[in-house]
């Protein structure tokens, strides 16, 4: 076994992985899966779209809605290249500083739209708690100050994590298990003592995520308290129909992540290619369905949508 220390001259190749055991099929699983990539980035696309053209949706809700629209573009731009790259043209090398740059805004983005659900969820909190004074709670310049919150909190629990990584040295095998670079994958490869990288890397998933859930899950405990205080039912269940949409985007984020994480720490015995596929699944399907949901459940944004495709349809 040799050592590869990433600090000499020669540059340091990781090779990323499609599907193991179905090589031969890479490239028919590529149609759904670039499918998919062009519909996140088309859906969120037409939502920040909307919500900046819109004088209408210039609201908290669809400030917050905006967030999470440009969290997931990134978060789908971030690993379109390597993926399709992989599916496609069999491109799967990649070096310790790309890796290592890529890692970075995928965990970071991912962090991102944790806490954006966050900021949802109390938006929601204020609107149906306290909604006589919604508009002088979340003014524009508070929303502003919590996407910078998110923003540097992000920042500071992931630099630590890329400084520790690029202090470890690699043993031969350098095949990554996925067509991105994840975290937990990479410093798995180092033949060096990565305890601290695990350290790390649990306390960046802690202070972000592990802190937004309970605050999530606080927050609709509240509502639902407050929502059962209303008198009517029709009040109740309109109280409710807000909430629908941010809770399928938080039920859509948590669950694969949480199932890609007890996956990637007890699930040795699954074959490699459930590893990819959640890994896949995990990526994608947020970035997908958040923009149907809220175009589908949101009637202004429903409405905004078709005033847009029905001007451009004119326009043609």
């Amino acid at each position: 076994m040799w050592v590869i220390n990433n600090t000499s001259a020669q540059p340091l190749t990781f090779l990323l992985t499609g599907i193991p055991g179905l090589r031969a099929a890479q490239i028919w699983v590529s149609i759904p899966v670039c499918l998919l990539y062009a519909i996140a980035l088309s859906g969120n696309s037409m939502i920040l779209f909307v919500v900046l053209r819109e004088q209408s949706l210039h609201e908290p809700m669809y400030y917050f809605l905006s967030m999470l629209s440009a969290t997931d573009l990134s978060l789908s731009l971030c690993t379109l290249s390597t993926t399709l790259g992989v599916f496609w043209f069999e491109a799967r090398e990649i070096n310790l500083n790309a890796c290592i740059a890529q890692m970075f805004f995928l965990h970071g983005f991912t962090f991102m739209e944790s806490g954006v659900l966050l900021a949802m969820a109390f938006d929601r909190f204020v609107a149906i708690c306290d909604p006589l004074r919604y508009t002088t709670i979340l003014t524009n310049a508070r929303i502003a100050q919590i996407g910078m919150s998110m923003l540097t909190r992000n920042v500071a629990v992931m630099l630590p994590v890329v400084l520790f990584v690029k202090r470890l040295s690699f043993c031969s095998s350098t095949v990554l298990s996925h067509s991105y670079c994840y975290h937990v994958d990479l410093i798995q490869l180092s033949c060096t003592d990565n305890r601290i990288n695990s350290i790390l890397g649990l306390f960046a998933l802690f202070s972000t995520t592990g802190f937004d859930c309970p605050c999530i899950l606080l927050s609709y405990v509240l509502i639902i308290r407050s929502v059962l205080s209303i008198a009517s039912i029709e009040g109740r269940q309109k109280a409710f129909n807000t909430c629908i949409s941010h809770i399928s985007a938080v039920a859509i984020f948590y669950i694969p992540l949480i199932s890609l994480s007890l996956v990637h720490r007890y699930g040795h015995s699954a074959p490699p290619f459930v590893h990819t596929i959640m890994a896949n699944i995990f990526l994608l399907i947020p970035p997908v369905l958040n923009p149907i949901i809220y175009s589908v459940k949101t009637k202004q944004i429903q409405k905004a949508v078709i005033k847009v495709l029905i001007q451009k349809r004119l326009q043609i």
